[in-house]
């Protein structure tokens, strides 16, 4: 049996991120940092966004748009997986999640740009 490549893995996480986020909204409102505005907005927009990524990564002839998509998407998380920092409360178990979240993008938009390169 052949392993799920990087772009399967991306469109499954991306795309069950998605729906989560259009499901379940309240559970994310609060990472949207409030200088960018409607918390609500943001986050139906970007379940939206990485429903669209997803659907871009399953097609064999738009998967390498979706690897230029889905990096410039995990990009932009980057301000809310920093705003945890400002807001979850100061105890080791939110803390260890929050730093373990951060460095967590480092393989996963290194993945959706090699998929974006064809490799």
């Amino acid at each position: 049996m052949r392993k799920p490549g990087k772009a399967s893995m991306l469109a499954v996480l991306l795309g069950g991120g998605g729906v989560l986020h259009l499901v379940r909204p309240r559970m994310y409102d609060w990472l949207v940092p409030p200088e960018l505005g409607d918390q609500r907005t943001w986050v139906l927009a970007s379940g939206v966004a990485e429903i669209g990524t997803a659907a871009l990564l399953a097609v064999p002839a738009t998967r390498r748009l979706g690897g230029w998509s889905a990096a410039g998407l995990l990009l932009a998380f980057v301000p809310a997986h920093l705003h945890t920092f400002r807001v979850i409360p100061r105890k080791p178990l939110p803390m260890a999640v929050a730093i373990g979240r951060l460095p967590l993008q480092v393989p996963m938009v290194t993945a959706a740009l090699d998929v974006a390169r064809g490799r």
